[in-house]
């Protein structure tokens, strides 16, 4: 599957994860909203915290996969749902957004409220663009137990990954991120009439006018430039303080060259790039006997130079 494309889409088609059913919990936010979260207990002293990507949810393949090979290492698993993801819609006007790290240090506090000594975090995509956003901006205060995270294909420059998804070329990918967005939208309209209007929203073509309507008036910024430049990871990956690992891959069709920084000075000393030739986006596809992808095998890998 030496091919981008192939490798970004193949998983979604075909992937199964079979899994034990998780233990389903609610917490509530301080703005009077939740997050759906699913456990994965064992008994395990270590937890990991797994964060999906744009319109995905706690059950996706990616997310089940990482899970299952964390689970026979011996972790415990958390993985949870942003804001209007995993089938229940949120009860604010305001849904997710890249840099909605009050959200994910919500959940990284809840899971530290139980008896564990480790914790680590990995993210996907977006999830994986959040959980290195969180981390610089914890810097030096970040929690002792975290251990380190991993994170996949990361849209770290969020314009230049814009811009990616507005060519001609990946209209697909637009086209079915729009087709989910807007069933999201009509629910927030229908709740939120005075807030939020979908009228004209099928003229809607790329992330750059999604985020100017939608994502940044209602989470507070000026326009989408404003949104992008404040909540891309790439300018607070220095600021990171435990060992994280970013995977973009070579061919991932989401991502702009900036989004695979080599100095020092973007990275930080914290922070590693590796880049693999192939991989597409949330994809690095293997065929093996027990299932596991190369993704899994590689966050493992780094895992066990941590504890």
């Amino acid at each position: 599957m030496r091919n981008g494309h192939v490798q970004s889409v193949w998983p979604t088609l075909f992937r199964k994860v079979p899994m034990v059913e998780p233990e389903p919990e609610v917490i509530a936010t301080p703005d009077d909203d939740e997050l759906h979260l699913d456990w994965y207990r064992q008994g395990s002293d270590r937890l990991a915290i797994v964060s999906h990507g744009l319109e995905g949810h706690s059950r996706r393949p990616y997310v089940l996969g990482l899970t299952r090979a964390l689970l026979r290492e011996g972790w415990d698993v958390l993985a949870w749902n942003f804001r209007s993801c995993g089938g229940v819609m949120n009860r604010q006007p305001r849904f997710y957004h890249s840099g909605a790290t009050e959200d994910l240090g919500l959940v990284v506090n809840h899971g530290l409220s139980g008896a564990y000594d480790t914790l680590f975090l990995s993210g996907f995509s977006m999830g994986g663009n959040l959980t290195l956003l969180y981390l610089g901006e914890q810097g030096e205060r970040v929690d002792s137990r975290i251990c380190g995270a991993v994170a996949y294909s990361v849209p770290c420059d969020l314009a230049g990954s814009a811009d990616m998804l507005a060519l001609p070329s990946r209209k697909i990918y637009m086209q079915r991120f729009l087709r989910d967005l807007k069933v999201k939208m009509e629910e927030k309209a229908e709740r939120f009439p005075d807030q939020i209007d979908i009228s004209g929203f099928d003229a809607i073509r790329s992330f750059h006018e999604f985020d100017d309507r939608y994502t940044a008036p209602l989470h507070g910024f000026r326009n989408a430039r404003d949104y992008w430049a404040q909540c891309s990871a790439l300018g607070r990956m220095r600021d990171i303080r435990v060992p994280a690992l970013m995977v973009n891959a070579a061919d991932d069709p989401f991502l702009s060259a900036r989004c695979f920084p080599e100095s020092r000075r973007e990275l930080g000393a914290h922070v590693r790039l590796e880049a693999p030739r192939w991989g597409g986006h949330v994809g690095f596809v293997e065929h093996s006997k027990d299932g596991f992808y190369w993704s899994e095998r590689r966050a493992l890998a780094f895992l066990q130079g941590l504890t």
